[in-house]
């Protein structure tokens, strides 16, 4: 099916479940639709070397697009937790992992889209040149708004050249405050860090600082800390904390993510965090709706990722929504009549 089959489904079918790799299927709240699959859209349609450019179709994975890139000493400077996820997924939930410190988004990489909407129509926004921001608030929108849209069928996507080595400092506390305090400091140095996160596990925690470039050695000397050079295992244990049983994702302030490590600490949860968006993901073997409540009445804004079913009937994925208003009026503008992923993210 290409992106004109995709359109036409829309417009001839009734409510449908938009999937790829089908990595995030227990994300949101549970729905029941037909599945609408754009996992046949595989292809690198242009990399433009030159440029750092690349257009890419929806479904095409995440691993097949870093090894196609890295050909060329560059990188797609995306990197959530991968297993099977493609590029289309993380687009439209706007997922990411480590390498958002530097960066940024999903939405700071996405050049351009094209999108099939429920009318049966394809649209197009924005370039695959980057000083051409023509139509980037539609790919803006699109990305995190979980396929209720529309289906982005193609992306153009921003390049990065890849780092030739790297190394990570560890800085180790049994204080969340204090880790969090130290990650706030190191923020706010010109440490040129490729990521810098945090982590909890257990009884203690870290400040992870990862460095690139020739340089990165002696801007290592300027952190009290322990020196990885093989650090790769460092950020895929971090990318691994942002998937479990049950996750809860916090949106924090800097100055809060000390509470957010306590949180962690006072109810066995694994935590890891990007310590200078003050994002971070609680993971937890088991969890119901009484703690899910305690936690956002503790911590502030919450969205259940990961949860069985049940959970994300009993509680709210969500949690208030201070822009649902907004994103009603939205809705009804782009799909009227509630074909994609209903009742996912509004019901």
């Amino acid at each position: 099916m290409d992106a004109q089959g995709v359109a036409a489904a829309l417009r001839e079918s009734g409510p449908v479940r938009v999937v790829a790799g089908g990595t995030k299927l227990e994300w949101g709240r549970p729905i029941d639709a037909p599945e609408l699959s754009v996992a046949e859209l595989d292809a690198i349609v242009e990399h433009n070397e030159g440029d750092l450019t690349a257009i890419v179709q929806a479904g095409v994975p995440l691993a097949a697009a870093r090894e196609a890139f890295a050909g060329a000493g560059q990188m797609l400077a995306l990197d959530p937790p991968d297993e099977g996820a493609t590029i289309g997924g993380i687009i439209a939930t706007g997922d990411s992992g480590p390498l958002r410190h530097r960066y940024g988004a999903p939405r700071d990489l996405v050049l351009g889209v094209q999108v099939a909407l429920p009318d049966g129509s394809l649209a197009r926004a924005g370039s695959k040149v980057i000083k051409n921001v023509a139509g980037y608030d539609l790919a803006k929108l699109m990305t995190g708004a979980y396929g209720t849209l529309g289906v982005v069928t193609e992306v153009s996507l921003r390049l990065h050249p890849a780092p030739r080595e790297s190394l990570t400092v560890v800085v180790r506390s049994d204080d969340p405050r204090a880790l969090a305090a130290t990650a706030a400091e190191l923020t706010h140095l010109p440490l040129e860090a490729e990521r810098l996160d945090l982590r909890w596990e257990g009884g203690g925690g870290a400040v992870l600082v990862q460095l690139c470039g020739p340089s990165a050695r002696e801007r290592a000397r300027s952190i009290d800390g322990e020196v990885v050079h093989a650090d790769e295992p460092v950020w895929a244990a971090q990318r691994a904390g942002q998937r479990g049983p049950v996750v809860l994702r916090v949106s924090s302030t800097q100055q809060r993510l000390g509470d957010v490590l306590a949180a962690a600490r006072d109810h066995g949860a694994l935590c890891v965090a990007r310590a200078a968006h003050a994002l971070a993901w609680l993971r937890f073997e088991s969890a119901d709706a009484e703690l899910i409540g305690e936690l956002r009445t503790r911590l502030g804004a919450c969205v259940l990722l990961d949860a069985p079913a049940e959970l994300r009937r009993a509680v709210d994925p969500w949690g208030p929504l201070t822009a649902e208003p907004l994103m009603r009026r939205i809705k009804a503008r782009f799909d009227p009549h509630d074909i994609l992923n209903p009742g996912l993210l509004l019901t």
